[in-house]
């Protein structure tokens, strides 16, 4: 947000508006830099812009779900009182000429449409004139049918409106227009704040409002819900801020943060729940800013670039919550088994011979491995892209692929979507008309970015992963994707501010659905993702530094994205940006290796025998194998966790709602259903732990037993983590073997 003197000194100039040019954009007060997050709650400080604020019910048809809102004009103006400057909204008496063609209040459509008995449908206008549905809609799996009979709606005396099913109800209250959201025993969840709320507190909220700006006359929506004291946020995408969201402010835009340490993020997602049974999915693709009770501890202030808002709300817990939205927004097919073992690269093998010799090394170690990676180096020209082997370094590429197939190793290899003028595609794809323009419609950007909007481009560009995939690659890795041009016009028609943040979903799914078409195998290796990009596993938690702080903010990360509807995710086990220290290592590799994929990957050496240290090499190999000996739990979870939209690597709060120690823990996962996992942040092998429920927890490594509650454990095992299981729990497991294809699995 911009300082307050900033804000009213200069509103007249803000710019952070849709329409506003490259030349005065502005973010913060300084100058926009290309997919720099875009902070929403901006438009709404401006006082060249008409506010709009939600106040009664006008007519509402229960037979149809339909009904309208009038909107009360308001305007901002600066307040002093005692040398201290504020602004406060004020009704505003419309001078639109001529006034019998724009109403002072205009009266604009919303709807409600019941989908089951745990989700609603809502959607709430800013003009008369609708706007059109997508041709090539990429969130949602298929248009939601309502379920008949799933909910009631009814009319109270006063008014009032009731939307009533077996697990809640939602009121529409007529003056001020509300909105209550209730669970099936009549405790109240949230309500869309009104401007009287305002009664009982000095800070001034806007309620549930949209703006019209002054540079366009273009239109935003600002939905807010209260927040209750004790109240809990999750989800919003792969953040590793605080797993409670309650008290930030985070800005769903797609971008490249440089990794899983501030909170900014790959891979944002337009949802969240809360621990009080409900949750939302804002289905747009523009940016959001969530305002989550950081400006004001009691309020929920949802900032979209949005004209509209098209929400589902959620009824239940958190499982409940997790498989209605991805019932909507999908969920994975299983990948291949493959791809569950260890996934061995650096930045970057350059040369056949160095793929080889890494497959060789594995086996003669013994260390259990299924996947090489070649990473940027393995065009001709170092991260040029162009799908092509090096013919100098790779002198018989499907020769390689077979031979090191035949020994049990797929290939996994690098690419991205943008192409530098020295690249041999860049003409071919500008002239095709196959790159995303600029914003005034006529060149490419100084790469040229796929449009992958445009039927064309995707035929061109799945050609070539079909080729790769055809000689037997078995996955290619979906880097980038975070730079999208927001000031750009796509071949739909449409410009970034609705296909920035769709752009990786577009993206995952054309690799996804390339790979499919060749080799029946639901598997990519993704960076960049929206909402529905769980469909297409897996992603990956980008480039994380190689600290303690890189560690906690890639189980952050991780878990956030779990509670965002992702059942498949990794990480660089042991960090990205420079060598890992060994004592770091060992503590990354457990976690590493209990996540559903893992993959040691980085600045090298990643190999553990380049640390020039036997028994580094011995403890990996036994990390590896702890994996591929629980690779029956893996699978028999992972296929429970897929059909349902929960994740692998799971927050306690998924398994046990019930236990209120959970919901703040952060640091520990579940794996599946019935592993605790307990990482080491510090060179001490021990630390607190939390251990939820009723039943009694025993130690994996040496059997020790534990009471539910806290407990100083220290790692006594083998390995440099603690392990936990519930007393009883059923936990199958096989022989270790030098890849999966050698497992005896049930």
């Amino acid at each position: 947000m911009k300082p307050l003197h900033i804000a009213l000194l200069a509103a007249a100039a803000a710019t952070a508006a849709p329409a506003a040019t490259a030349e005065t954009r502005t973010v913060g007060g300084v100058s926009y830099l290309l997919s720099m997050p875009k902070d929403m709650s901006e438009d709404f400080l401006d006082f060249s812009n008409t506010y709009f604020f939600a106040d009664s019910l006008v007519d509402f048809d229960t037979a149809t779900g339909t009904g309208h809102i009038e909107w009360k004009r308001q305007q901002l103006q600066p307040r002093q009182a005692f040398n201290a400057n504020t602004y406060l909204h004020q009704p505003l008496q419309s001078l639109d000429f001529p006034n019998t063609a724009y109403p002072q209040d205009p009266r604009l459509g919303f709807s409600v449409t019941p989908i089951n008995e745990r989700t609603l449908r809502l959607r709430v206008h800013t003009s008369d004139v609708l706007p059109p549905a997508a041709d090539d809609e990429v969130m949602l799996v298929a248009e939601p049918q309502a379920q008949p009979g799933s909910w009631t709606a009814s009319r109270r005396a006063d008014g009032t409106v009731v939307y009533t099913s077996a697990r809640g109800s939602l009121e529409i209250h007529p003056s001020p227009w509300r909105l209550v959201l209730k669970d099936a025993d009549g405790r109240e969840l949230t309500r869309t704040r009104a401007w009287s709320d305002n009664d009982s507190t000095q800070i001034k909220v806007a309620p549930f409002s949209f703006i019209k700006r002054g540079s366009d006359n273009s239109r935003s929506i600002n939905p807010v819900f209260s927040l209750a004291p004790g109240e809990k946020i999750y989800g919003c995408g792969e953040s590793p801020t605080g797993l409670n969201k309650a008290g930030q402010k985070l800005n769903l835009f797609v971008t490249d943060p440089q990794g899983p340490e501030g909170r900014d993020m790959y891979k944002p997602v337009p949802f969240w729940f809360s621990n009080l049974g409900y949750g939302m999915f804002m289905h747009t693709g523009a940016p959001v800013t969530m305002d989550m009770g950081h400006s004001y501890i009691g309020a929920n202030k949802i900032f979209m670039a949005d004209e509209d808002m098209d929400f589902f709300i959620f009824l239940g817990e958190p499982k409940d919550i997790l498989s209605e939205y991805t019932a909507l927004t999908g969920r994975p097919d299983m990948p291949p088994l493959w791809s569950f073992g260890t996934w061995i690269s650096r930045i970057s093998y350059f040369t056949e011979q160095e793929g080889r010799d890494v497959a060789a090394k594995l086996r003669e170690l013994r260390i259990p491995a299924d996947v090489i990676h070649f990473d940027t180096g393995w065009f001709d020209v170092d991260w040029q892209c162009d799908y092509e082997f090096s013919p100098e370094r790779f002198s018989d590429p499907q020769g390689m692929i077979s031979d090191l197939r035949d020994q049990g190793f797929h290939i996994s290899l690098w690419q991205l979507p943008y192409f530098v003028p020295g690249n041999k595609y860049f003409r071919e794809l500008v002239d095709g008309g196959m790159a995303v323009r600029n914003g005034r419609g006529t060149l490419p950007y100084e790469d040229a970015v796929l449009d992958f909007t445009n039927p064309a481009t995707v035929d061109w560009y799945q050609d070539k992963i079909k080729r790769l995939i055809g000689m037997g690659v078995g996955a290619i890795k979906v880097d980038f994707g975070e730079a999208a041009p927001i000031e750009a016009v796509y071949h739909n028609g449409r410009n970034g501010w609705y296909e920035h943040n769709l752009y990786p979903l577009r993206y995952n799914k054309a690799v996804a659905d390339a790979t499919r078409a060749v080799s029946g195998e639901n598997i990519i290796w993704a960076r960049s993702a929206w909402a529905g990009s769980q469909r297409y596993p897996l992603h990956w938690g980008g480039d994380a530094a190689t600290t303690n702080t890189g560690m906690q903010g890639t189980i952050r990360a991780g878990l956030s994205l779990g509670l965002s509807g992702f059942t498949f995710w990794s990480h660089d086990i042991g960090g990205f940006v420079t060598s890992t220290p060994e004592s770091l290592y060992r503590r990354w590799l457990p976690m590493g290796f209990l996540s559903s994929h893992s993959r040691a990957h980085g600045a090298p050496p990643t190999e553990p025998w380049l640390y020039d240290n036997p028994a580094f090499t011995d403890y990996f190999r036994s990390c590896a194998e702890l994996k591929y000996s629980l690779m029956p739990y893996i699978l028999e979870e992972s296929r429970t966790a897929a059909a349902n939209g929960w994740p692998m690597f799971r927050a306690l709060l998924v398994e046990y709602p019930d236990d209120p120690g959970v919901w703040d823990i952060e640091d520990q996962y579940m794996f599946g259903s019935r592993m605790l996992v307990a990482p080491l942040f510090s060179e001490s092998l021990e630390r607190n732990v939390y251990l939820p429920g009723t039943r009694p927890w025993r130690d994996w490594q040496t059997g020790r037993r534990y009471a539910p509650g806290w407990h100083r454990i220290k790692a006594d095992g083998p390995l440099e983590c603690i392990i936990l299981v519930p007393e009883g729990a059923r936990i199958p497991t096989t022989k270790p073997a030098l890849h999966t294809g050698l497992l005896k699995l049930p």
